[in-house]
């Protein structure tokens, strides 16, 4: 017989053999993880508690029976969606015991959902809590710039999303420049990789726009863009980013953070030059209508001018009227080839510029049709035939002197008088027969 001792766990009396309630829970606990450790367990999940920790606690059970779980927060991570209570799961994981209750239970390192994919599910539901939290807000999203000169493109460099990218590019914008940082755009490594190189093209300060792109494949694919980190990431980058992932069909969470979603890489390289080919279209337009109105006001003006110039008065100022006339068509030539100049693409100044030119434009033709009325105005005041008409005469002696004194005239002398309406004949007789 063997007494039990301080340090003992046991004694034996005969052929009994007494156990600590330790020493036979661990035994258990051993026989069950050796024999348990890796099997499969269908179930309806209930009584689902997320404590601080981050751990799942739950319990899977049957008609008939029950067996609690849990799965571990480094675990956890791992998982494509959260368990809610009443799903139909697949459990994976290895059987083991807690040993201060003594109770069986279910160590998961993998879940499954019955019924649904687990990779829609975890979708909708990371979807849900980031649209909650206002990732998605259009208040939030960040205007692309007007003029990009720089685009950042998150890629794989030897897919054919950045190829399709380089190529609209080229054909459409080619003084738009391109920085690709290489990064997978598939599996687990691909979220960390693509949102580093987010972080690393914001903090350039030449960087105006930031596309990540991929092309089609299936969910499984494209998952790497449904990653959360790599959705707050976009949600926190200082320059707008574009989501160019799958075919226009596919929808990613990127997607839906993005400030600008494209259906295609192609479409995503057409969004960021679409600007500048507005801009041209306006440019045109304004140009043609600046034409079309200048035409019409020199076109005025020059009737105005032919109509002066045709007037009596101005008949020795034709030569002057003519060269204003001429420089009126060189300056009318030289603005139209001014002209593209000074509507070519400058951003916010073209409007700008367009109202200032049409301001010294009119300031001009005020100016000249100003200096032209006085010009007229001089030219009537100084016509001889200006001062006939206000009753005043050119008195002509037969040799054709201007008489300017009496003496000029002998007694009985025949004169010419000219008026403004016509001209006669007249004779000078002497004072005193009068």
């Amino acid at each position: 017989m063997k007494q039990l001792d301080m340090m003992g766990q046991f004694e034996q009396l005969g052929e009994r053999r007494i156990l600590s309630v330790s020493q036979i829970v661990y035994q258990i606990k051993s026989r069950l993880e050796t024999g348990f450790r890796d099997v499969w367990v269908q179930g309806e999940v209930s009584n689902l508690r997320i404590p601080p920790s981050g751990h799942l606690y739950f319990t899977l059970k049957d008609p008939e029976a029950q067996i609690p779980a849990v799965c571990f927060r480094m675990r956890r991570r791992y998982l494509k969606f959260l368990p809610e209570d009443g799903m139909e799961l697949l459990a994976r994981g290895s059987i083991s015991v807690y040993a201060p209750r003594g109770q069986v239970q279910l160590m998961v390192s993998h879940l499954e959902p019955l019924g649904r994919g687990a990779l829609q599910l975890a979708f909708e539901q990371l979807k849900e809590r980031l649209s909650k939290e206002g990732l998605f807000d259009p208040v939030h999203k960040l205007k692309l710039p007007l003029f990009p000169a720089r685009v950042g493109v998150v890629t794989s460099p030897s897919g054919a999303a950045v190829r399709d990218i380089l190529r609209v590019l080229q054909e459409r914008n080619d003084r738009v420049g391109i920085l690709i940082y290489p990064a997978t755009v598939q599996g687990p490594t691909a979220p960390p990789q693509i949102a580093e190189g987010i972080r690393e093209l914001a903090r350039r300060p030449d960087v105006d726009a930031i596309i990540i792109a991929r092309g089609g494949g299936s969910s499984e694919d494209l998952w790497a863009f449904n990653d959360e980190a790599l959705a707050r990431t976009i949600f926190e980058s200082r320059v707008p980013v574009i989501s160019a992932v799958g075919h226009e069909t596919d929808f990613t969470i990127a997607d839906f953070v993005a400030d600008v979603r494209a259906a295609t890489p192609s479409a995503a390289a057409e969004t960021v030059s679409a600007a500048r080919e507005e801009l041209a279209q306006r440019t045109a337009h304004l140009e043609k209508r600046a034409l079309q109105g200048m035409a019409l006001i020199l076109h005025k003006k020059q009737e105005r001018l032919r109509t002066l110039t045709a007037s009596r008065g101005f008949v020795d100022a034709e030569t002057r009227l003519k060269y204003f006339l001429q420089r009126l068509d060189e300056l009318h030539g030289r603005f139209r080839k001014a002209l593209p100049a000074f509507l070519a693409p400058i951003g916010t100044r073209l409007e700008q510029s367009t109202t200032a030119l049409e301001h010294r434009m009119d300031l001009y033709l005020k100016e000249l049709k100003h200096g032209l009325g006085e010009t007229a105005g001089r030219l009537q005041a100084y016509s001889p035939l200006a001062v006939l008409e206000r009753g005043y005469a050119i008195i002509t002696t037969s040799t054709g002197q201007v008489v300017r004194a009496a003496a000029q005239v002998s007694d009985r002398e025949l004169v010419q008088v000219r008026t403004g309406r016509g001209s006669f004949m007249a004779r000078r007789e002497d004072e005193r027969e009068i």
